[in-house]
């Protein structure tokens, strides 16, 4: 049921103009981005049949309400820092590390109010399997995992790599893991 209509072709004559009026379906549009739930006042009654008919539908998957994620604090390279938007201590998020104290309470105070829209665990993307993020190894129980050993690198490219990663570690892109 859509229409086109080119600028020099006129719109056909047996659509019916109850149908096609893109004035009430503006403010239909206007009036649910704004979740308004009163029609605006010179429009149709349909709007409100339109309007019961509209469901909102929760994720199944949503962390929020939940406990937190168990998340094990790690050493965060010097620019960064945690900050909880719950009490003690958790809800961690990481923030930069030079915001100003009002910067980092309105920040926070964002965060709090938007705590739904933070993906707390993999699940909570909505969209995405997590099959297709998880890579699970299947060893058979009387198996035991293997460490290879180091693979030695040329020389020169050895001395290129560590310039490399200097440079990255210096600009603070990547940090040292423990």
């Amino acid at each position: 049921d859509a229409f086109i209509a080119i600028d020099d072709e006129p719109i056909s004559s047996n659509i019916d103009a109850t149908y096609y009026d893109p004035e009430g379906d503006i403010f239909i549009l206007e009036a649910l981005l704004n979740n308004d739930l009163e029609p605006p006042s010179n429009h149709k009654d349909y709007f409100l049949t339109l309007h019961k008919d509209l469901k909102v539908v929760e994720p199944k998957n949503q962390s929020f309400g939940d406990e937190p994620p168990e998340v094990e604090p790690k050493e965060l390279p010097p620019h960064l820092e945690y900050a909880f938007l719950g009490d003690n201590r958790k809800w961690p998020v990481i923030i930069a590390k030079d915001l100003s104290l009002n910067e980092k309470t309105a920040l926070i105070n964002i965060l709090k109010t938007r705590k739904k829209a933070i993906a707390w665990k993999l699940t909570d993307i909505k969209g995405i399997d997590p099959e297709f993020c998880s890579h699970k190894i299947l060893l058979e129980e009387d198996y035991s995992p293997k460490v290879q050993s180091q693979r030695m690198v040329n020389p020169k490219i050895h001395d290129v790599i560590k310039k490399e990663v200097e440079k990255l570690l210096d600009a603070g892109l990547i940090y040292p893991i423990s």
